[in-house]
């Protein structure tokens, strides 16, 4: 639903959130004015961008960081402004925090054959949570130096023709080289908690074609290397496997499980797992912070880093089919995980299901919608053009390759007021895929879990094609709360 009010009312709230805070701050001295300096510069700050410049995205960025700082501010403020104020203090910054969520689902445009979202209290801060984390990725994501924009358009013609002449933007599956099986992988114990897995690490063996650009650099990347994955497996008796793949600046096993829950897909359900480690994440990370280097205008990167990612899982793929006896194999990723799960669907015919989760399904997009607007202006003012890099990512587009399991065995789920994989991204896919099942919920991207019909999605498909006529459920088959 979109609304072009000049004047939204919702502003004023972050607003005089901002003014509270950097009112309350100079009463304590110094010490107090620099403890509300951040969230009442945030939050009075969006308030005021919201009246001055209507229709700005970015601006429910800030205003959801400046709530979310002022929220957990206000915890150690009660020693200093006393319970009154604390509460007041928390109070607004909630207020503010939401708000951001409220401003969100009011810009978003209306997205054919998605359910219309009105923005409820809930609803708004679920979408606020997805704020505050393209906040932090506008203030973390590294940018690059202005002479990089110089290569990486060089890069980019010489790629498109390399790529022209190959055949491979006409036929993009030929694109992706066929890998040779895993040999004598290394298996040790891990444990996270009281949760028992195995860590896999074998040598990926990956390498960009000869002749193309971008080769080399990459190939300098030490820890994208070796691959890793976390395993948890019933004994050697026969099960289903499932591949999870996780999203964007994961890729550390205490995120990853959490993810994909052990205590519901391993134990209750009765699966082995195997959780691939993405190039550039968790280990194989090569700058500050994991996923440094994955989502950026160095599109090159971009394609060996997913072109990688693919090469390893299906590396694994033929592990657990040939020395794990799998009755069967399925696929499920989350957000950028769900970009390459649905990707996999197009590289690997005899996958039992394939369950994209609010999933990106255009690399070009993210780049244009969430990269830092100086990034953008620099990237532009050198030459490189939105057309250029769709262009050289159609070898790794999941909607311009082609599913190769039956439409019955692909899933999609996706959050109907999401901000950082937008509904029209899913939709995309959804028609690329023929329309199969898909389950629309009214909320936000990291909340998906918080709404029971994801749940029952994601149970059905894996008893639909995994788990029918092969294990005894759990009478409930559905994940602890």
């Amino acid at each position: 639903m979109s609304d072009d009010r000049r004047w939204p009312a919702e502003a004023w709230i972050p607003l005089l959130a901002g003014v509270l805070w950097l009112w309350h701050g100079p009463e304590h001295g110094l010490a107090g004015f620099l403890f509300a300096l951040l969230p009442g510069c945030l939050l009075l700050g969006s308030g005021v961008a919201m009246l001055l410049m209507p229709g700005d995205r970015r601006i429910s960025n800030f205003t959801a960081l400046g709530g979310l700082l002022g929220a957990l501010f206000s915890l150690p403020a009660v020693f200093f402004v006393g319970p009154a104020s604390a509460l007041l203090l928390i109070a607004v910054s909630v207020a503010g925090f939401v708000t951001a969520g409220v401003h969100t689902i009011r810009l978003a445009a209306r997205t054919d054959e998605a359910p219309e979202v009105r923005p409820t209290v809930g609803i708004s801060a679920q979408v606020a949570v997805d704020e505050a984390l393209i906040a932090f990725w506008q203030l973390t994501l590294p940018l690059p130096k202005r002479a990089d924009h110089v290569r990486v358009e060089r890069e980019l013609a010489d790629a498109r023709a390399l790529f022209d002449a190959s055949g491979w933007l006409e036929k993009p599956a030929d694109y992706h080289m066929a890998p040779p099986p895993v040999e004598s992988p290394n298996l040790r114990q891990a444990k996270l908690g009281g949760l028992r897995y195995e860590h896999l690490s074998f040598e990926s063996g990956y390498a960009p074609h000869p002749d193309e650009p971008g080769r080399e650099r990459w190939l300098d990347h030490g820890p994208v290397r070796t691959a890793h994955a976390w395993v948890l497996r019933h004994g050697s008796e026969p099960r289903p496997w499932l591949v999870c793949i996780h999203g964007f600046q994961m890729g550390w096993p205490f995120m990853d499980l959490a993810a994909f829950p052990p205590s519901w897909l391993h134990r209750r359900l009765g699966l082995n797992l195997i959780v691939p480690t993405l190039p550039l994440h968790g280990l194989r990370k090569i700058g500050r912070l994991s996923g440094d280097g994955f989502l950026s205008l160095d599109i090159l990167n971009v394609v060996h880093a997913v072109s990688q990612g693919l090469w390893d899982i299906r590396r694994m793929l033929g592990w657990v089919r040939e020395q794990q006896a799998a009755t069967g194999v399925g696929v499920m990723g989350y957000s950028l995980g769900g970009y390459h799960a649905a990707l996999l669907a197009c590289l690997d015919d005899d996958l039992d299901c394939v369950i994209a989760g609010i999933p990106l399904a255009d690399v070009t997009w993210a780049i244009e919608r969430h990269g830092p607007p100086l990034h953008l202006r620099e990237a532009e003012a050198s030459g490189l053009e939105a057309a250029a890099m769709r262009a050289v990512l159609r070898v790794v587009s999941p909607l311009i390759l082609e599913p190769q399991i039956p439409r019955e065995r692909r899933y999609l789920f996706a959050g109907a007021a999401d901000p950082i994989v937008t509904p029209d991204q899913v939709r995309d896919l959804w028609r690329h895929w023929d329309r199969p099942r898909i389950e629309w919920y009214r909320g936000g991207h990291v909340t998906f879990r918080a709404h029971p019909s994801v749940i029952q999605l994601v149970d059905g498909a894996i008893r639909e094609s995994l788990l029918e006529g092969r294990l005894r459920l759990h009478p409930s088959g559905l994940p602890p709360s």
